[in-house]
């Protein structure tokens, strides 16, 4: 009896042992076209996403890179080649939103400095005004000579510079591994696949379960011993529940790996294309940049050349004061004495100048305007000729 049991448990294990290297190589064919099947669906998905986005953006569309390139711009230390296709959609996402992050920070600092430029200007123009121009224009005024005398205060109101970013908000998205998903799923799947299972062995067996009852212990045996024969062994539970467990599980196995393989490509897939449209939205933010580092020396030589201004109208004012005090009022500024009418000719030049130059707004289409740069040049030119005649 003892022998015979000791037969029978060899031939278990042979059975097992067979069924073991069968199943592992049921399990890595499986696998193997899993991999495969993923890989041509994202070959696929990558191909549709670069045509879509070809005809899309055929206008301005940024040179291609390939994940190389992607993973060379993203770090210093590139992920190795190995490295899982998640974690390196996870670092391109990181990489994204802090590339993002630098761009909209540069940005704010240089509004902000724009804004103190602003704020510099417009508290040396008012002193331009109170230190000399307004008083000149008056002087001017009364030596003959007609000069525009109406006030800016209304210009005060109306912006002198505005800004037009016009680089659309970015909203980037984390990425899931897709294991719970693919959990559940497996979940399902392993569910579906028992239920087809039961549902062959009792075609087989020529048996009718009744779905509204739990079946009978001898009846749960009877399917499960039917497993067995699959492999070629004679009805056994213990063998036919472990293939029926083993199917199961494999099936479950295989759709999670699926799924977490299809959710990883496809992440990789969203993050580079995140990562693109990062690098793009960076480029923009540089351009805004650029611009307004334009504009903020463009201030401040409009600044300095103010102050100058004030300088020197503050000095022509006494010169004024002095002529209508001396030679007194006249119809005609011409009839005042040669160096006098230089004088009231030279102030009024530079009052003229420099109003026309206040009263053109410095931005163009949210840029610097040209023509603002034009009459500041102007306004320069015209100072330096007074400023000459001194020396």
């Amino acid at each position: 009896m003892k022998e015979k049991n000791s037969f029978t448990n060899d031939v278990i294990r042979n059975v097992e042992d067979e069924a073991s290297e069968v199943i592992n190589e049921i399990v890595e064919e499986i696998e193997n076209e899993a991999h495969q099947i993923v890989d041509d669906t994202i070959g696929d998905m990558e191909k549709e996403s670069v045509e879509i986005e070809g005809n899309a953006n055929s206008s301005e569309q940024p040179e291609k890179k390939s994940m190389e390139d992607i993973e060379t711009a993203m770090e210093e230390e590139p992920l190795p080649e190995k490295a899982k296709k998640h974690v390196k959609a996870k670092r391109l996402v990181e990489k994204a939103k802090k590339i993002v992050s630098e761009a909209d920070e540069r940005t704010n600092e240089c509004r902000l400095l724009l804004e103190s430029d602003l704020q510099e200007y417009e508290d040396a123009r008012t002193q331009l005004k109170a230190g000399g121009l307004d008083a000149c224009t008056s002087l001017v005024n009364k030596l003959g000579y007609q000069v525009n005398d109406e006030t800016i205060e209304e210009e005060t109101k109306r912006v002198v510079f505005e800004t037009k970013d016009e680089s659309k908000p970015i909203v980037l998205k984390d990425v899931s591994s897709g294991k719970f998903s693919g959990f559940i799923l497996a979940l399902f799947g392993g569910v579906a696949t028992a239920i087809g299972l039961v549902y062959l062995a009792t075609e087989k067996l020529n048996m009718t379960l009744n779905v509204t009852k739990v079946p009978s212990e001898d009846t749960v045996q009877s399917i499960l011993a039917w497993f067995s024969t699959t492999i070629g062994v004679h009805e056994n539970v213990y063998i036919g529940a472990g293939i029926f467990g083993i199917v199961v599980l494999l099936v479950m196995i295989l759709i999670y790996l699926a799924r977490v393989s299809l959710k990883a490509s496809s992440n990789l897939h969203f993050a580079a294309k995140q990562f693109v449209e990062a690098e793009l939205y960076t480029e923009q933010k540089v351009h805004c940049e650029e611009e307004m580092e334009k504009v903020d020396a463009h201030i401040k030589d409009i600044v300095g050349t103010l102050k100058t201004y004030e300088i020197v109208l503050n000095e022509q004012r006494g010169k004024l004061q002095r002529i209508l005090h001396i030679e007194g009022e006249k119809e005609k500024s011409t009839e005042y004495h040669d160096k006098s009418y230089t004088e009231i000719r030279d102030t009024k030049e530079l009052i003229r100048t420099i109003k026309d130059f206040m009263d053109t707004p410095m931005s163009e289409e949210g840029k610097l305007s040209s023509k603002s740069e034009l009459l500041l040049q102007n306004t320069k030119d015209q100072i330096n000729k007074v400023i000459d005649r001194f020396y």
